[in-house]
């Protein structure tokens, strides 16, 4: 199965680099994507463009894909399967959990000459970035690509109430499953509670396990995919 993989803010497709050849070896065929804006070179990016990169993905597949979304990209992949329902085989949620209709896509850290900077690691100490080494961090760092204003602050819209009938996987890291499912059932994430296929799966780091625990979230993933 194709397994699209959608990076979060100031990511761009390499940092799925570790997990790719783990899920080829586990017999899928991983589509990292660099979102326009994010490693690209693309100037002025809207959310828009990022959802259509997404769907471009999505529509290559040979069969439905799963659909792969880490921290605020949880939205950008539910945007996805809002805009494909019959195309997306399931989703995978890693760290984040998606936003609701009429809300800002990213809008969490100060936009700076029309982008949204990587704001350095002092808002993600704990449970965030325990698990990162000083070089890990570094690297991460140095690599972050900011985020254009357009997609920061682009509007959320979900339209197809069918995306509630997509198979979700919510793969925790520095949350529980339990946390996961106390939030929902609390009505705090209002596109899980009318979702009618949520699964939980835990894994054991922090907010950035596709750099810390690659091994272990292909796995996860690869798991997600043969349950599809």
């Amino acid at each position: 199965m194709d397994i699209v993989l959608v990076g979060g803010l100031w990511l761009d497709g390499s940092a799925w680099d570790r997990v790719v050849p783990e899920l080829a070896a586990l017999g899928h065929r991983p589509v990292p994507v660099t979102l326009p804006g994010q490693g690209d070179g693309a100037v002025g990016a809207t959310l828009a463009d990022q959802v259509a990169a997404v769907l471009a993905a999505v529509d290559a597949a040979p069969e439905p894909p799963l659909v792969v979304g880490h921290s605020a990209a949880c939205t950008l992949v539910w945007l996805a399967a809002d805009a494909r329902p019959d195309r997306v085989a399931k989703v995978a949620f890693i760290g984040g959990m998606p936003s609701s209709d009429g809300r800002p896509y990213a809008a969490y850290f100060e936009i700076k000459d029309g982008v949204m900077p990587f704001p350095g690691w002092g808002p993600f100490e704990g449970p965030d970035s325990a698990d990162l080494d000083g070089p890990t961090r570094a690297a991460i760092g140095a690599a972050a690509v900011p985020v254009p204003e357009g997609v920061a602050n682009g509007v959320v819209r979900l339209t197809d109430e069918r995306r509630f009938d997509v198979p979700v996987v919510l793969v925790c890291p520095e949350f529980s499953p339990e946390q996961a499912r106390e939030w929902i059932a609390a009505g705090e994430v209002p596109e899980l509670t009318p979702a009618k296929h949520v699964e939980f799966v835990d894994i054991d780091s922090g907010h950035w396990p596709m750099f810390s625990a690659p091994a272990e979230l292909a796995r996860l993933l690869a798991e997600a995919a043969d349950g599809s």
